[in-house]
């Protein structure tokens, strides 16, 4: 580590130089004064090793979500500008957007001299379907997290004197956001925050006043753009990253953010029902963490964290977006709001279920440092993430999220009952157990106003029920006694059937002729996204993984609006074999007929589910019960 260490003092200088000799379009210009400075090798300091960032006045800063960041306004601009820093850092910088998002996939570079296996050369570090999965992930965002800090200090800096002391006390608190993409978002907003894909341009209060700047949350600009990277088409043409490009197969595309956020917004019941469902049934680390499926008589642990992290992937990225292809994530800024929530979510989980943790398992696909079959535990090295100059991280030593100097509100300082109560008010409002812990007092009758509020919801939130905003049905149409059905279909297929990144859509009714279409489909119940490789990877490339689509808040609706009689099974059961529809969608945009996908079952299953006495109790499953296979 000594030669690195050398190389991460020289960084600082390597950074300056470029940065000070030439401001790109797009970039915010520090100024004649701030260039002297970064040409006297006083820019911001990385290192290689993962330290943790300092607590202040004692106390652990919190992660915020970044609609609440984006209110506190000199916080917000120190982000920015420390975004756009990094994506404008040379990218032969180990330090740069380009190197530290790469990673994870594309372009399987070295990163700190930890060298590839034997093997294992065109691989990315990051480790899926894997029981590290989780854990592997968190160093990794303490890293970025540790590189955006470095940069926010340096920049707080450089505001001139009446304002040095204000922005150095905003910096000295700052952590990376997440994005919450299962909570209901505020009133009028999307899912997908403006700030993401709002506009390509923003306007920010720096050190050298008011500039218009590329957005850095909206994309990334490679610079320069190495076609290599991207070896298919259209990639090798697109010198930024893209959601959901416009026209397909075009050098010209450009994102269509409008139509993620409205996917987004469409798919949120299914997201917000799989995360209260994983919360309150998932108390293994094994089955929480990674979506392979293990063969076994359980149907009640198809689900994962992992499995629930790919469809956002996909639903984010869209079709040919980069975000939904695993080698070219994570260049999207979208990467790591989504991933700093999965992380976030993990530590919510650990304080229900602390107990409970890696085991050992077999790695079944390659890394840039794992080969198939490789033994791996909780002293695995979590590679290339220096704990110090001759050690890596594992996950017994991140075991505790606020090692590396940061917490969430979620859990800062609360009670196991203080959490699930959290756990209900922010993900319960799609299930009918809030008709237990959010009581009105008399059942609403469906009047007008009612009417006018659901059918707006379900315009906004696909089909769905939301006890906050839906009529609700009479207890004895969804209730006996105090326990309610939950439906679900189990969805398994091989990992690489289709040779990269698909989809596996649900819906209730006729499907849309166009599966572009899709994903914004009035009738869709919910998504399996498949995260995967392009081309076969790896050893045991027909590893089967698994996933869930929720159907509770769906038919929950059908009951509130008179099409099913009630959520009991002797109703429900016939309605869904005769309504069900099932769909498979590449990610270039074309279909494959399901039964071509090998691999591929979807079971529909259900449990009784007693609802909980109040808000601080979570609810309890009972024994899965099948009903039928959609596709066997």
């Amino acid at each position: 580590m000594s030669l690195i260490h050398t190389i991460s003092f020289a960084i600082g200088f390597l950074f300056s130089t470029i940065l000070a000799d030439l401001v790109h379009a797009g970039q915010y210009d520090y100024g004649f004064h701030a260039n002297l400075r970064l040409r006297k090798l006083k820019g911001p300091v990385q290192s290689f090793i993962v330290s943790g960032l300092p607590r202040a006045d004692g106390e652990t800063p919190l992660r915020p979500d970044i609609r609440e960041l984006q209110r506190d306004e000199d916080k917000w601009s120190l982000y920015i500008l420390a975004l756009s820093m990094m994506q404008y850092t040379n990218q032969e910088s180990p330090f740069s957007w380009y190197q530290i998002t790469g990673i994870h996939g594309a372009p399987a570079l070295t990163w700190a001299d930890v060298n590839p296996t034997p093997g294992n050369e065109h691989s990315g570090y990051c480790t899926h379907v894997s029981i590290l999965f989780p854990t592997w992930h968190r160093p990794y965002l303490a890293l970025y997290e540790q590189v955006l800090y470095n940069n926010v200090q340096y920049i707080a800096t450089l505001y001139p004197p009446d304002l040095i002391d204000r922005f150095q006390e905003a910096a000295s608190t700052f952590r990376i956001p997440y994005w919450d993409w299962a909570a209901v978002p505020p009133e009028g907003d999307s899912v997908l925050p403006l700030s993401v894909g709002g506009s390509p341009t923003v306007n920010i209060s720096g050190p050298n006043g008011i500039q218009s700047i590329s957005n850095p949350l909206f994309s990334y600009v490679f610079s320069p753009f190495n076609a290599s990277t991207f070896p298919d088409f259209p990639y090798n043409t697109w010198r930024e990253t893209k959601r959901a490009p416009r026209p397909l197969n075009s050098p010209n595309a450009t994102s269509n953010n409008s139509f993620v956020a409205h996917a987004l917004d469409n798919h949120l019941p299914s997201f917000q029902q799989r995360l209260y469902n994983l919360f309150t049934n998932y108390p293994n680390y094994t089955t929480f963490s990674n979506e392979a499926w293990v063969p076994s008589d359980n149907n009640g642990t198809y689900d994962s964290i992992e499995s629930l992290h790919d469809v956002i992937h996909t639903v984010g990225g869209g079709v040919y977006g980069h975000l939904a292809i695993i080698a070219y994530s994570g260049f999207d800024p979208l990467f790591w709001l989504h991933h700093t929530n999965v992380d976030r979510i993990f530590t919510i989980w650990q304080a229900l279920y602390n107990d409970s943790y890696v085991v050992p398992q077999s790695a079944v696909y390659s890394s840039h440092t794992t080969s198939p079959g490789e033994f791996e535990d909780s002293q695995t090295a979590l590679t290339p993430f220096f704990s110090n100059e001759t050690h890596f991280w594992t996950s017994d030593a991140v075991r505790d999220h606020q090692t590396f100097g940061y917490t969430y509100a979620e859990v800062a300082n609360k009670s196991r009952a203080e959490v699930v109560a959290t756990i209900n008010q922010l993900y319960g409002n799609f299930s009918p157990a809030s008709m237990f812990t959010r009581p009105t007092g008399s059942q609403r009758q469906a009047s007008r106003q009612d009417m006018r509020l659901s059918q707006e919801l379900h315009t906004t939130h696909g089909l769905s029920w939301n006890s906050q905003t839906s009529t609700r049905p009479p207890l004895d149409k969804i209730f006996s006694g105090d326990k309610y059905r939950e439906w679900i279909a189990n969805v398994r297929v091989s990992k690489h059937a289709m040779g990269g990144s698909f989809s596996i859509h649900l819906f209730l009714g006729e499907v849309p002729p166009d599966p572009l279409s899709w994903p914004v489909a009035s009738n869709l119940v919910g998504t399996v996204g498949v995260f995967a490789h392009k081309g076969l990877h790896g050893w045991l490339s027909d590893r089967k993984v698994a996933g869930t689509i929720p159907m509770t808040s769906a038919l929950m609706h059908m009951v509130a609006s008179g099409k099913v009689l009630s959520l009991h099974a002797d109703d429900v059961e016939p309605f869904l074999k005769y309504n069900l529809e099932l769909r498979v969608c590449l990610a270039n945009g074309s279909t494959v007929d399901a039964r071509q996908v090998d691999g591929l079952r979807v079971s529909i299953v259900s449990s009784m589910v007693r609802a909980p006495e109040s808000e601080t109790m979570l609810s309890e499953w009972g024994k899965i019960e099948s009903h039928f296979d959609l596709l066997v």
